[in-house]
């Protein structure tokens, strides 16, 4: 029977998967027009997955295709660029010893041995050329490299792709490659950039011939709802398909890797596929330890800037533009962790942004809001059900305690926000979760959403700007509450006026109940 895979490539006889054509036949067309391009996503974005299926494609047009990869090579491969081209023609050769390469010539395959027993381990660059003109008289050849980011730390790797991009510019003169098609994380440019840092060596790719492959490579409603009838049927189980593949792609934007890790952690859990069910499969997968997070933590390490930028779009709902030309925003962009949204950065899904919130106030744990809310979280759980009011009550009492009114006004405004989740994270921890809802994160207001044992709670977290401000604020949540089918939303308003009057109350608007904290 098959299975929710989520490490390695999909096979569609194995694997439960998403169909993927609109983007394998977007890499077709470029290998016809005889391209050469990049795919770039962040990690375990389906690179591989479309990998293979392209040479599946590939072959049944007729192209011979060399699939391979310098993930694990030995580091005496990349001692030099002659080292390298022979490390190259050995790949390619074992795929002959595989029989993976049905549509080779008999002349072709012969030469490639030739090339692949010689007595040293290297081979001259005018003999590798020459190799593969000989060989591409006769056939169609297309190259696939998996997993450059391997060989992103060797000089020589940026030699060998010269190599590729010389022999490409002569190509009406003399025969090459049909395509070569490069796969990983970071794109060629910011190879570069790992190697040189210094500012004048940034933007000299050694891969300026590269087309543009700007494919949707996102997992969509429809497809995720049709991998769920197939393993619906399959298990005989009865379950509203469409309505779950809407509640998954809510939560990651079609991030392949999450989308199949959510299903996969119902399935092995023996979850409900309904709304329950996606948001306990969300709290597990944020509590685990996986590669894309792993390599996430990494990625904020080694970039301070991306980090910063991060955490003023999160907690101070700053809106930055979105800036190709930006180094962090284009490294959040190679990383999949952002994305253009009209115009603005954006936070790719609300399982990377809760990630991120509980990545960011792990550096928040001496403080004393946060072991506050520590201290506090056994007194808010009634019946199974949060109590948000008594937590807008203890969370008020704290508030007024720590931060004083004049002096702290400046911190507050920037960090309302930061301090009311800090407060929360423990609260709910290992439990439930919250996101923000983007469409009204400003510098001002923002509504957060707070899962918690299959329950969801609207909270809006708003500063202060007088009564018709505070008016509209309240119609928004009204709305928020109507979608969810909710009768009490919540609201925290930090406050500014001297005269204010500090603490919990209701304001009751036909039949529903704002609970509004005044800090």
């Amino acid at each position: 029977m098959k299975r929710f895979n989520t490490t390695g490539k999909c096979i569609a006889s194995r694997h439960y998967m998403v169909r993927i054509d609109s983007q394998v036949e977007a890499a077709v067309r470029l290998v016809q027009n005889g391209m050469y391009f990049c795919i770039n996503r962040g990690r375990q974005y389906g690179k591989t997955t479309t990998l293979s299926f392209l040479k599946q494609h590939l072959e049944k047009l007729g192209y011979a295709v060399f699939s391979i990869s310098f993930e694990g090579l030995a580091d005496s491969a990349f001692n030099s660029l002659e080292d390298l081209l022979y490390a190259s023609i050995d790949k390619m050769s074992l795929l002959l010893e595989l029989k993976v390469l049905p549509n080779l010539s008999a002349s072709s395959t012969q030469l490639l041995l030739d090339a692949s027993q010689r007595q040293e381990d290297s081979i001259k660059v005018k003999d590798y050329t020459r190799l593969i003109t000989k060989m591409s008289v006769t056939d169609r050849m297309v190259l696939l490299i998996d997993e450059v980011d391997a060989a992103s730390n060797y000089p020589q790797f940026i030699k060998f792709l010269g190599v590729l991009r010389d022999m490409y510019l002569s190509r009406d003169e003399i025969p090459t490659f049909q395509s070569v098609v490069l796969a990983g994380v970071y794109d060629i440019k910011n190879l570069k950039l790992k190697l040189r840092p210094e500012d004048e060596h940034q933007y000299n790719s050694p891969w300026n011939i590269a087309a543009q492959f700007d494919a949707d490579m996102s997992l969509h409603t429809d497809g995720i709802a049709e991998m769920l009838e197939e393993y619906k049927n399959d298990h005989q189980l009865d379950f509203d398909a469409l309505s779950v593949a809407q509640l998954i792609y809510d939560y990651t934007s079609g991030y392949p890797f999450l989308v199949s890790r959510l299903c996969q952690i119902i399935d092995e859990q023996g979850y409900t596929w309904d709304k329950e069910g996606v948001l306990r499969a969300v709290n597990n997968i944020l509590k685990e330890k996986n590669t894309l997070f792993d390599d996430m933590t990494k990625q904020l390490s080694q970039f301070p800037g991306l980090s910063k930028i991060l955490q003023a779009i999160l907690y101070s709902g700053q809106r930055i533009v979105y800036n190709y030309y930006d180094k962090d925003i284009n490294l959040a962009s190679m990383f999949s962790i952002v994305y253009d949204k009209d115009g603005a950065t954006a936070i790719r899904c609300r399982i990377f942004e809760t990630w991120l919130y509980n990545y960011f106030n792990t550096f928040e744990k001496d403080s004393v809001i946060y072991i506050n809310g520590e201290a506090d979280r056994n007194q808010f759980i009634h019946n199974g059900h949060l109590d948000m009011r008594s937590l807008l009550t203890k969370f008020t009492e704290h508030f007024n305690e720590i931060y004083r009114p004049g002096k702290d006004d400046r911190f507050i405004e920037d960090n309302g926000r930061k301090i009311f989740l800090t407060y929360l994270r423990p609260i709910i921890n290992g439990i439930g979760n919250y996101y923000c809802e983007a469409t009204t994160r400003d510098l001002t207001r923002t509504d957060v959403i707070i899962d918690y044992l299959g329950q969801q709670y609207i909270v809006e977290l708003k500063i202060w700007r007088g009564d018709s401000y505070n008016q509209r604020g309240e119609q928004q949540l009204m709305n928020y509450l109507l979608y969810y089918g909710l009768n009490t939303g919540y609201m925290v308003s930090f406050c500014f006026n001297k005269n204010k009057q500090a603490g919990v109350h209701d304001i009751i608007i036909g039949d529903k109940t704002i609970c509004e904290a005044i800090v």
